[in-house]
C-alpha cells in the first residue's frame, strides 16, 4: 500500500531557495525546453453537423440544421477564448461521410489558412456502434481527409442508408478500433459524455465500464480516454445571463454532473480510479460540445470560454496529438487556472522524475516527494471573474492488476492523501508551489491532482439551474508510480 510518511507542510521549510531551484531542474529533466501547456477542445461542431430533410430518400443534408457557425468562426472564437488548437467534430448521419469529404473539410482548410494561430485537426463525433458518441480526432497528413470519410462511411452507425442495425453493436465498435489501430498514422478515440444516459451514481446507460475496458484492450494506443467535464456547460444560462431553474448542467437530465463533470471521473474512488488501478493509460479531457451559443438561445459556450484541455506540447499538430495519447492533459473550468505542474521524484539506485502522464520507476521502500506548481492567474476569465484556488488534492490509489470483471467501476484503494490550503502552499505572484511525501512505496501505484473554488471536500451532484462560473474545477492525469521488481 501508499502510506503518508512525511509532509513537509512546516512553513518554515516549505518550498525555499534549495526547492525552488529543484523544481527549475525537474521541469528542464522532465520535458523538452520547447513544450509549453498549449488550451485546446477536441469537440466542436460547425454547420456541417447538419439536420435532415428525411421527406426524400435518401435524406438530404441541410446545412446549419444543428450546429450553425462556420469552421472559420470556431476557430476565431477558440483563438479569443485563449486555445491553440482545436478539432472540428461534426457528427454523423446518412452519407455523412460525402458531406464530411466535400464540404467540411474544404471549409477546414479555409479555416487552417484564415487562423493559423489555431492549430486546427480534422475529426468527427463519431456516432459510435453499441455506445454513444466519440471524439475521432484523425493526424494531420496528406490523405486525412480520406482517412476520415473511410472510417466514417465503414464504421458510424448512422452512415449507411437505408439504416443497418447491425452497424450498432459492440462488436463493431471493436472492428473499428481494430481498423484505426491498422492504419500508419493512428487516430484518437475520446469517450465524449460518457455518462450523460446513467440513470443514477453507477447506473450506467450506452457507456459502461467493461465497454470502455473493451475499447482499451483493443485498441490502447487509440481509445485512450474520456471527457472528463462534458460539453453544454451553460445549458442553465438563458440569453440575458439569467438561470434557468430546471435546467440541468450539461443536459445531463438524469444523473447529474458533480462539480461539471461525468461522475466517471468525479467520484473519488470511482471508474477512472479503477481504470488506473489496473495500470491503465485512461486520460481524462474537457470539451464545449459547442453547437449553438447560449447568448443566440443555445446551451453552449464557445470553444474555450468555459472549458479548457491543456496538452504538453510543441506547438504542432503531432506533438499535440501525441501528448493527447500520451496523458500529458490537465483540464480546467473557468480558467481557474493556467499551468498545473506535478512531479513525482525519488532517490535509489538513480535519481528519477516523471511528469503528468509519466512513469516512475521506484525502488521498494523509497519515499517519493511530490511537487505541485500550479498557476492561479490574477486576470478575470471570461465570466468577468477572478475565481481563487481555495484547495489542491493530492489523490493517490494502489495499481492491483487487471480486474477479472470488466464491469467493476471501484477502486477502494483511492483515498485523498493531502488536502492543500493557503496554509500549505507558497504563493510567488500568480504560481501556488507545494510539496509533500509519500511512501514508503510497498505497492505500485499512481497519483493524481486536483483542485477548486469552492469549499466542497469532494464534488457533489449539480442541482439543477446551478451557475456554472460559481462551482469550478481542475483535474490533472495520473503520474504512475511502478516498483522497482527485487533481483
Amino acid at each position: 500500500m501508499i502510506r503518508a510518511a512525511v509532509r513537509d507542510t512546516d512553513l518554515g521549510t516549505r518550498l525555499g531557495p534549495t526547492t525552488l531551484a529543484l523544481i527549475a531542474l525537474i521541469a528542464a529533466c522532465a520535458q523538452p525546453a520547447d513544450r509549453e501547456w498549449i488550451a485546446g477542445d477536441h469537440h466542436i461542431h460547425s454547420r456541417y453537423s447538419v439536420g435532415w430533410d428525411r421527406s426524400v430518400d435518401p435524406p438530404s443534408p441541410i446545412v446549419g440544421g444543428d450546429a450553425i457557425y462556420p469552421i472559420p468562426m470556431n476557430a476565431l472564437m477558440a483563438r479569443h477564448h485563449g486555445l491553440g488548437w482545436m478539432v472540428a467534430t461534426d457528427h454523423g448521419g446518412p452519407n455523412h461521410s460525402k458531406v464530411s469529404l466535400e464540404r467540411s473539410y474544404p471549409e477546414l482548410l479555409m479555416s487552417r489558412a484564415a487562423v493559423p494561430e489555431v492549430i486546427q485537426f480534422f475529426g468527427m463525433e463519431l456516432d459510435t456502434p453499441g455506445a454513444d458518441h466519440s471524439s475521432l480526432i484523425v493526424p494531420h497528413t496528406h490523405d486525412e481527409a480520406e482517412h476520415l470519410a473511410t472510417l466514417e462511411h465503414d464504421f458510424a452507425k448512422y452512415d449507411a442508408w437505408p439504416l443497418d442495425s447491425l452497424r450498432d453493436t459492440e462488436p463493431r465498435m471493436l472492428e473499428a478500433l481494430a481498423a484505426m489501430s491498422g492504419l500508419e498514422a493512428r487516430p484518437v478515440v475520446i469517450a465524449n459524455h460518457p455518462s450523460r444516459s446513467a440513470s443514477d451514481l453507477g447506473e450506467y446507460g450506452l457507456d459502461t465500464p467493461a465497454e470502455l475496458r473493451g475499447w482499451n484492450d483493443a485498441a490502447p494506443e487509440v481509445a485512450v480516454g474520456m471527457a472528463g467535464a462534458p460539453g453544454h456547460q451553460a445549458r442553465t444560462l438563458e440569453p440575458d445571463g439569467s438561470l434557468d431553474s430546471n435546467a440541468p448542467r450539461g443536459a445531463y437530465a438524469r444523473f447529474p454532473t458533480m462539480g461539471g463533470f461525468d461522475q466517471l471521473t468525479a467520484r473519488l474512488g470511482g471508474f477512472w480510479d479503477s481504470m488506473l488501478g489496473e495500470g491503465r493509460n485512461w486520460w481524462i479531457t474537457a470539451n464545449s460540445d459547442s453547437h449553438v451559443n447560449w447568448r443566440e438561445g443555445g446551451a453552449d459556450f464557445w470553444p474555450g470560454e468555459y472549458s479548457k484541455t491543456y496538452v504538453l506540447a510543441e506547438r504542432s499538430h503531432d506533438d499535440i496529438l501525441e501528448g493527447l495519447r500520451a496523458g500529458r492533459i490537465f483540464v480546467t473550468t473557468g480558467d481557474l487556472v493556467s499551468e498545473v505542474d506535478v512531479f513525482a521524484s525519488a532517490g535509489g539506485r538513480s535519481r528519477r522524475i516523471a511528469g503528468i502522464g509519466g512513469e516512475l520507476v521506484v525502488d521498494p521502500g523509497a519515499e517519493v516527494e511530490v511537487t505541485v506548481r500550479v498557476r492561479d492567474p490574477a486576470r478575470p476569465n471570461f465570466h468577468g471573474d477572478n475565481p481563487v484556488v481555495a484547495r489542491i488534492d493530492l489523490i493517490v490509489g494502489e495499481i492491483t492488476g487487471r480486474l477479472a470483471d470488466p464491469a467493476i467501476d471501484r477502486n477502494p484503494t483511492t483515498h485523498v492523501e493531502h488536502r492543500f490550503t493557503a496554509e500549505q502552499w507558497r504563493r510567488d505572484g500568480e504560481v501556488l508551489e507545494m510539496r509533500t511525501r509519500i511512501g514508503p512505496l510497498e505497492r505500485s501505484g499512481y497519483l493524481r491532482v486536483r483542485g477548486t473554488n469552492t469549499d466542497a471536500l469532494e464534488p457533489e451532484p449539480d442541482p439543477r439551474g446551478e451557475d456554472p462560473w460559481t462551482d469550478l474545477w481542475f483535474y490533472s492525469n495520473p503520474i504512475f508510480l511502478t516498483l522497482r521488481p527485487t533481483s
